[in-house]
Order: structure tokens, then sequence, then C-alpha cells
């Protein structure tokens, strides 16, 4: 066998198994520290605990009568522990908690762990600060209160005193608006860890944060985690459950890692997206387990004032051994996409039981900077998934979503206002019990989808298929197990690629101007 250490700090690590599978192992493998069994575990990427911090360890895995190599790992320096308990924190599930913890995370020197140990801590939101880690320990659970009342506002945008510039805090769905603070909330901050064995549960149910949820009450709803304009922060171990809205959200943020997660929200919880990287750069999501009621993973760049004003795109992009359950998409790109998204890469992944596999979204409107660009999908294994690959361009999102500029199938003058999808490859892709399409890929007439490769690609369909409509578009309508079908695609490259068991053509194209196919 042979691991890669992918993060460490002063009392934990994480490792990847290489070369032996997608997420889960078949047959657990032991974990030996200084020579001695530490843990057992069937996952590929795992994270242990309990170290000592400048402290020199030894590290081999053994699974069966098979040894890795020994790794040798100095954790990281710490100057201090600080204990939330002994900050007043009772960790009782009735008293708030919250001041007690905040003053333990701002008293914090440099290098520093804030501690919180096993107990219910009830709390409305904890602001971070920049070399701080932040230990939630197995036991521990911070259980967020739900009363609107309680939680800070984040507005929009704040203007200037000059009137020349803008302070945005505050967004909704692209769009720089009133928002309540999260239940951990980091802005502007640098070199945070985030990390543990414990649980961070927004108590949200149908009766509190997902009652009306269409519906702004005060401020739109808060999210789990939110990190705006922050540099070098990692989440990981913890476990993320029952979300007012989107869990983890970064945005204009960089150099960011989430490893070795669980995402958990119910499958009918609105708006519960797991994790939505928006305007970010150089970001890696490792070994991260979803099961929610929306999209998995939503990589966002505003939907049209934040993208045209600042022009920041989501790019530089790692996904890798991670298992989407449950939610309508498993990856999505957009449809809030106005500054693009650029290098995307999502490897060795499960898509289980979700609407959609990769889901791509966008529509006339969204801006010239609305590129993707770079994007590939391999060794991907999907099941259940009702269609493994969407590509909508004319998505009828917003108040103007079902005007006849946007749902148009006719060829429209090119301007500021259209998007552009360029090079898509999709390889060593294998999906069982596909029901409604294989894939339904629709670009625009005036601008079409540059390039499209589908490489290695298996797809069979479920004995009992479910009807459906393959896209969120005008004019389309359900169906059942359909094949492939391409329409507006400038270069379509297909090799290797069966489907089995469907319905209709097996690959239906329109307005295709390269097909390069081995059928």
């Amino acid at each position: 066998m042979r691991f890669d250490i992918i993060f460490k700090e002063a009392r934990s690590f994480t490792l990847e198994c290489k070369d032996s599978g997608i997420f889960q192992l078949e047959e657990e493998y032991e974990i030996y520290i200084n020579d001695k069994l530490a843990e057992k575990t069937d996952k590929v990427v795992h994270t242990v605990g309990g170290l000592k911090p400048d402290t020199e360890y030894s590290i081999y895995i053994k699974q069966g009568d098979e040894i890795s190599e020994t790794v040798m790992l100095r954790t990281d320096y710490e100057s201090y522990t600080l204990n939330v308990r002994d900050f007043g924190a009772l960790g009782d599930g009735e008293r708030d908690d919250t001041v007690s913890i905040q003053a333990a995370i701002y008293a914090c020197p440099k290098d520093g762990r804030v501690l919180v140990p096993a107990g219910v801590y009830k709390i409305t939101s904890l602001f971070m600060k920049s070399d701080v880690r932040f230990e939630i320990a197995e036991g521990a659970v911070l259980s967020a209160f739900t009363e609107r009342e309680r939680f800070a506002v984040m507005p929009g945008l704040i203007e200037s005193y000059d009137e020349s510039d803008e302070y945005n805090l505050g967004t909704w769905e692209g769009n720089p608006l009133d928002m309540f603070a999260a239940i951990i909330t980091c802005i502007n901050v640098s070199n945070v860890v985030i990390y543990g064995k414990g649980v961070i549960d927004g108590c949200a149910n149908h009766e509190n944060w997902w009652k009306n949820p269409k519906l702004r009450r005060i401020a739109w709803r808060p999210r789990q985690i939110f990190m705006s304009h922050c540099e070098n922060m990692t989440v990981q171990g913890i476990q993320v459950m029952n979300s007012p809205s989107w869990n983890l959200h970064p945005y204009f943020s960089k150099n960011l890692r989430f490893i070795d997660l669980k995402i958990l929200n119910p499958k009918d919880s609105p708006n519960t997206d797991g994790l939505d990287p928006e305007s970010c750069e150089n970001v890696e999501i490792i070994g991260v387990y979803f099961s929610l009621g929306d999209d998995c993973i939503a990589i966002k760049s505003g939907k049209i004032y934040m993208g045209a004003k600042y022009k920041v795109p989501s790019k530089n992009l790692m996904i890798r051994q991670c298992c989407m359950r449950d939610g309508h998409g498993s990856i999505t790109i957009g449809s809030e996409m106005a500054a693009g998204v650029i290098n995307l890469t999502v490897r060795d992944c499960l898509f289980i039981n979700t609407d959609r596999g990769l889901r791509i979204k966008t529509r006339r409107g969204r801006g010239e900077d609305a590129i993707v660009d770079d994007v590939l999908f391999e060794n991907i294994h999907m099941d259940q998934v009702m269609t493994p690959f969407v590509i909508n361009s004319f998505y009828f999102c917003d108040p103007d979503g079902t005007t006849e500029y946007v749902r148009s199938k006719e060829a429209l003058p090119i301007d500021e206002r259209t998007p552009n999808i360029k090079k898509l490859s999709f390889r060593n892709i294998v999906c069982t019990n596909c029901h409604v399409a294989a894939a339904f890929l629709y670009g625009l007439p005036e601008r079409k989808i540059e390039r499209v490769e589908m490489k290695n690609i298996s797809v069979t369909y479920t004995e009992k298929p479910m009807m459906g409509v393959p896209a969120m578009m005008e004019g389309i309508v359900p169906t059942v197990k359909q094949g492939i079908y391409a329409n507006n695609i400038a270069t379509l490259e297909i090799e290797n690629v069966k489907v089995e068991g469907c319905e209709s053509e097996v690959l239906m194209t329109e307005n295709i101007d390269t097909l390069i196919s081995d059928r």
C-alpha cells in the first residue's frame, strides 16, 4: 500500500491511500504510529488525532500482509491551549455559551489552540480571528439557536464615506444582500484551522429556518460556516449538519482546504448546498461525505452585479475522493457564475442517488466574463443518478428566466451579456442505474460550447426508471431512458462510450460542427 500525508497540524494528521479505490476500501487497513496500532479504517482519506505538538512520529499502514513504507512526520508547534470551559462555557445544552467561546477565540495568542471539549454548547454566531486553531473535540456539539432575533445581520453593501466604494458583507444566491451572520463567521482572517471530531449543528428544521424558505424575514438565512476574503484556511475532520441554508460557503477567498468532513442535511431541506466556493482560488475538497437536500458542491462566482463589478472567477479547484449522496447535483457549476469558473478537476469520486452528476447551469445575461473552461471529470462512479451529465445554457432562474431573451432557441447577437462554455472533458466514468438520460448537453446557438470530450464512459439504466426532465429549461419534455442528446457544440469527441438499454437513439445530435465518434 502507498499513502501520503496530505495535511498535518499540531495534534492531528490526515492520510490518503494511493491507487487503492474510491472513497472507501473493500477491506480495512491498520494505521501504526511509532510501531503501535493506532486505528483501523476503510476510508481512503482518514484523520488521526490525539497527537502531541512539535513531536516526531513514524507512521505506516498495513492491510493484510501488505505493509507500506514508513513516513516520518513532525507535528506543528503550538503555543497555548485555551479551554472554553475556563472562560465560563458550560456545555450543558441550555445556557448560551457564545460569549464564553468568543472570549477564548479573541484571547488566543498566535499559534494557540481553542479547545471545545465534550458537551453541548448552545451558540448563535462565533467570529474567528487569524492564526488560531479551533478544535471541536470528539463528543462536542456546537448547537445553534434558531431564533432570528438572536443573530447579527451582515449588511449586503455599505457605502464608503466619500461614496466612491462599497463594503460587502452579506450575500444571498450571488447578490450582495443582507444575511444573518453564520454559525462560524470568518471575515478577513488567515491561517485558521477548524478541526476535530465534533459536530456543528445548525438545528434547522421546517418549523424554524426552513419554513417559507424563499421569504426574507429580517435578513436571509445564515450559513453554517462562512469565509469571506480569507486566506490559508483549513476545515478538517468535523461533522456539519442541519444548516439553515448553504453549509460551507467560502467567498472571495483563496488557498482553502476542506478535508475528511461529513456534511449532512435531510433530503427535503431547502437550499442546503454542501460546499459552495464563490469567487475563490486554489481550493481543495478531499475525502468529504455529502448527504443533503440540494447541490453537494456548487461552484459559483456571482450572479450578475458581483461578477461583472469585481470579475473574480472561481479557479484552480481540486475535488477528489468524495462521496456525494441524495442531493440535486453532485457537482454543479452555476448558475451564479458571472465571473466564470476556470480549471476544475474532479477525480476519484462517488455520486450516489443524486438528480444529476455534473451539472452546468448558465443562461443569457450572465455576461461575457461568465466563462467555463478547463473542466475535467475522471475516474468517477455514479449509481442511481437520474441524468449523469447535464450542460444547460437556458437555465430558467431569476425573475427574467422565462423571458423570450433567455428562452429563445434562435441565435441572438453576441454581446456583453453572452456567456461562454469552452473545454469540458469526461473520462473513465461508470454510470449504473441511470433513470432519465445518459447526457443532455445544450449550448447557445450563437455561442456554441467549444469542445466536449467523452472517453471511456459506460451508462446502464435501472430496471425501474423514473420519468423526469433532464434539464431545467423551457421546452424540454419529461423523458425516460434517453441516450446522449447534444445540441449547439462546436466539437464533440466521443470515444469508447457505451450506453445500454436506452429507449431512443444512443446518440442524438443537432448543430454539431465537428463530430469525432467511434460509434
